[in-house]
């Protein structure tokens, strides 16, 4: 090959590269500021085929379920490398995942565990799901544990950020130099260029009571409400009326301050939800497509 068409190569390489990164990589926000609801499942078999198949389900995410399964950052490792999809990227002509990875962690939200954060943004992870957030000061730990520190005088420096660096695998895995990365690697919609999703799970009596205060924390992407620990906090079974009220709350918060609401739920849930403004939805889980997850997605994909 002569040096003048090596030199062509290498800019066409480079330019084809280039093309491939996207405005946005996480698909999930793009949803949100367009205000279409997102669906996803929980995925409680964290192994590298169910990985692999996870990735080309028709989803736009999926909550890796690490609180009630075994903390396993090697096995995570494997679910997220296995959700890479090289055809897609070849033919797609993008490193935009289809479908989303978000981890949902073992530690509870007032525990203000920051390692588990730092390993699971580390491995790759478009985002995070903190159980149990009661109050500011647990929603405040997570956005400080998710953020690099910001240098001092910009309009987003704040929350200080406390994430550690150590983001060589996270560069590799999204497919970025490594100054994009930590460009991109930030809370939406606080930093609006950011890639990563903070969603507080509302899921006690004390979480609905500071819901207000838990929504307008800087740095929150969303809320996700958790209807079961949330029934077993009030004291009730879920179908009573006290839950239903307490979602409803949750879901006037969301409208009122603009921050995405999200919940479990399926079948007719979904349009139910979906009229009450929650804008992400878990419609059910990873032991395959059902029927019953299926038609959950067709109703939700119809609504208008």
């Amino acid at each position: 090959m002569s040096r003048f068409l090596f030199v062509l190569f290498l800019g066409c390489s480079f330019a084809a590269a280039q093309s491939a990164i996207p405005e946005r990589l996480n698909r999930v926000i793009s949803l949100h500021e367009a205000k279409t609801p997102a669906f996803g499942v929980f995925a409680a078999n964290i192994s590298t085929r169910a990985g692999a198949a996870m990735s080309s389900a028709p989803l736009d995410f999926v909550i890796i379920d690490l609180e009630h399964s075994p903390y396993d950052p090697t096995r995570l490792e494997s679910y997220l490398l296995a959700m890479v999809d090289k055809r897609r990227i070849f033919e797609k002509r993008t490193l935009q995942p289809a479908v989303v990875p978000i981890v949902r962690l073992p530690a509870n939200g007032r525990e203000h565990v920051e390692y588990m954060i730092k390993q699971v943004l580390d491995l790759g992870a478009y985002g995070v799901v903190v159980p149990h957030v009661n109050n500011r000061d647990d929603a405040l730990a997570a956005v400080r544990a998710m953020r690099y520190a910001h240098p001092d005088g910009l309009p987003d420096s704040r929350p200080a950020g406390r994430r550690g660096v150590g983001y060589g695998w996270a560069v590799r895995y999204w497919g970025l130099a490594a100054p994009e990365y930590v460009k991109r690697a930030d809370l939406w919609p606080l930093d609006p260029q950011g890639e990563l999703l903070l969603w507080c799970m509302i899921e006690s009596a004390e979480g609905i009571e500071n819901v207000r205060d838990i929504a307008k924390t800087p740095g929150v992407s969303g809320l996700f409400l958790g209807p079961s620990d949330l029934s077993v906090s009030l004291g009730v079974a879920e179908s009573d009326s006290k839950v239903e009220q307490a979602i409803e709350k949750v879901a006037a918060v969301c409208r009122e301050t603009g921050v995405p609401c999200g919940t479990l739920t399926g079948g007719d849930g979904v349009t139910k939800r979906l009229r009450q403004g929650f804008r992400f939805l878990a419609v059910g889980g990873d032991s395959g497509i059902s029927s019953s997850v299926d038609r959950s997605l067709r109703l939700g994909r119809e609504f208008k």
